[in-house]
């Protein structure tokens, strides 16, 4: 088996274990923080309830996410050494602020927050959980902020074999970086809404006494959600334009647009032939594709075999075309799960909202198996941004094949994705036995 692959398929599992437990701390910090707040200043007990139940969920996301993101960072030395020799001067001043500035005040508050309560006076208290809030969006920042990197390469020369920094607030600055931090952090807290609302969902199912707790937790579950999901299409309208100037083999990919497209149609289904590079079957919508892009009816759209040809001058022989299937359909699932989001937020806002507070019990069945939405679009999300990419590490500069540890070999790398994999999934056990025990307990 070649390293490469192995290296490979652990980041992306690793990766994928991880961004299971990131969004979902950040989006319920605030939603905590809120919830704190609202007690604060309205002195209302119910709302002190809805801080310590949520806020367990909350702990044990955050404690997920610290121990899965540290794994990742050890893996750019074990099997991304090539890699990390190549970008480490860009890389390493906005991991490191986000190591010594952003994880520390989180780590620190959140152990305030969490000792501090009846020990410390409220105002104090409520500030802790903000700084908790404030800490996890600043990580996310300076991480997207590398990524970006990866995506649209500025601030850099190449000297000596690598790059080199030269301009950081170009770096931190990067439009990509920007329309992804904030399209992950609207993405967040909708990732929360939607766990509250799957929870509220299923105590209403079970006929739960604690009918205000619940109903309190959903509207406000549901207003954010709603909120924050026109944020992400929005922000998700702007990565499609960036995309297109910066990044038009991938935006071609996730349309599975082998040749260039005049007439702007977008492909809702389409059975793809990567050997042949043509698709057997591709139901589209015309003129849509260009409406997203341009903002316009009229527009080009680079077809990945003349994309090939122009990469091919620029960049030497190779195949410059990423896997189309598994982009094409990753790009699908994001959006259908988006819309099918979007729509439910926006009858939940309907019926929570009217005088009659009880919802039908399927609708509740509904929105308890929405809990899993969130996920897929954030997951998808994530392959379509990184496999998209493909076969760059940096794009136009440093091809993945380059950037993996030369002095791997197959059995070492396969030992250590079974023993990740293995620990994963016992961590997985772990934390989910802990959120449905804490679920089915209630507050």
């Amino acid at each position: 088996m070649d390293p490469l692959v192995i290296s490979r398929w652990q980041f992306a599992i690793t990766t994928s274990y991880h961004f299971l437990f990131v969004p979902l701390s950040i989006g319920l910090g605030l939603f905590v923080a809120i919830m704190e707040t609202l007690y604060m200043n309205k002195k209302r007990e119910v709302y002190l309830r809805m801080t310590k139940f949520w806020g367990q969920f909350f702990l044990v996301s955050v404690a997920m996410g610290i121990v899965t993101g540290i794994v990742l960072e050890f893996q750019f030395g074990l099997n991304w050494a090539r890699f990390s020799r190549y970008v480490g001067d860009v890389f390493g001043p906005p991991l490191a602020i986000e190591s010594w500035v952003a994880f520390f005040l989180e780590s620190v508050f959140i152990g305030v927050w969490l000792y501090g309560w009846k020990k410390l006076p409220v105002k104090l208290h409520v500030f802790s959980i903000w700084m908790v809030t404030l800490g996890a969006m600043l990580s996310a920042f300076w991480i997207i902020s590398a990524n970006g990197f990866m995506q649209e390469p500025v601030g850099y020369v190449l000297r000596n074999g690598r790059v080199e920094l030269v301009d950081f607030p170009a770096v931190i600055f990067n439009p990509k970086a920007h329309f992804m931090f904030w399209h992950t952090v609207f993405a967040c807290i909708v990732t929360s809404s939607f766990f509250v609302i799957g929870v509220c969902a299923w105590h209403g199912i079970r006929k739960t006494v604690e009918l205000d707790f619940f109903r309190r937790s959903l509207r406000m579950a549901v207003v954010m959600g709603l909120a924050a999901m026109i944020a992400v299409i929005l922000l998700g309208h702007f990565m499609a334009k960036n995309m297109a100037e910066h990044q038009p083999m991938k935006l071609a990919a996730a349309e599975a647009a082998w040749e260039t497209r005049t007439d702007g149609r977008l492909s809702l289904f389409a059975i793809i032939d990567e050997a042949s590079k043509v698709n057997q079957v591709d139901i589209t919508v015309p003129w849509l594709l260009n409406v997203l892009v341009f903002d316009r009816f009229t527009g080009t759209i680079a077809g990945m075999n003349d994309i090939q040809k122009e990469h091919v001058l620029k960049y030497g022989p190779g195949d410059y075309i990423p896997p189309v299937t598994l982009t094409y359909w990753s790009f699908r699932l994001m959006i259908f799960s988006g819309i099918a989001m979007f729509f439910l937020l926006v009858i939940l806002v309907v019926m929570t909202f009217r005088k009659q507070h009880l919802l039908p019990v399927w609708f509740l069945w509904m929105l308890l198996g929405s809990m899993g939405l969130p996920h897929i679009a954030n997951i998808t999300g994530w392959i379509v941004t990184e496999v998209g990419r493909q076969p760059w590490a940096v794009y136009g500069l440093l091809k993945t094949s380059a950037g993996s540890t030369l002095n791997l070999d197959a059995g070492t790398a396969l030992s250590s994705l079974i023993l990740y994999t293995l620990i994963y999934s016992l961590l997985a056990f772990i934390a989910g036995s802990l959120i449905i025990r804490q679920i089915k307990k209630g507050p």
